[in-house]
């Protein structure tokens, strides 16, 4: 995913960036981005334990049951 920004930025009076101030909606793509990349990269962390996996279903059952012990 390519998201093209439009920042425009605060100088200080040498003209040195200091901060960037970009629109909402692209500061939401990219927030977006982000928590898609922590899912990778958790999911990649996950697979790199090989560890024994459950079923989605049998994962959520087993958690129901625990909830009401």
């Amino acid at each position: 995913m390519m998201i093209e920004l439009h920042p425009q930025y605060i100088v200080d009076d040498k003209l040195n960036k200091k901060s960037a101030l970009i629109p909402y909606d692209e500061w939401e793509l990219i927030m977006e981005a982000m928590e898609e990349l922590e899912d990778i990269d958790a999911y990649d962390k996950a697979k790199a334990l090989d560890e024994e996996t459950l079923p989605f279903e049998q994962a959520v059952a087993e958690i129901q049951d625990n909830d009401f012990k």
